[in-house]
């Protein structure tokens, strides 16, 4: 039996007084991972715009014009 399987045979045990406790811990943790997820992604965007040898910007038009795609 998996984790997942298991923690949802032990939501189905808890009395229904403690789901709105339970919900907002669960929910907690979530939010938690998201911002923790939201802080790496910032961390690796400054570190790019801080990086020296991350070359020039070009748009997709001046791409593809310099590559002769039309689209």
């Amino acid at each position: 039996m998996s984790t997942r399987e298991r923690i949802v045979q032990l939501i189905d045990q808890v009395p229904d007084y403690c789901l709105n406790n339970l919900q907002s811990y669960l929910q907690g943790m979530i939010a938690a991972d998201e911002a923790a997820d939201d802080a790496y992604c910032e961390q690796l965007h400054q570190a790019y715009e801080n990086d020296p040898d991350r070359g020039q910007f070009m748009s997709e038009d001046g791409l593809c014009k310099e590559l002769g795609i039309v689209l």
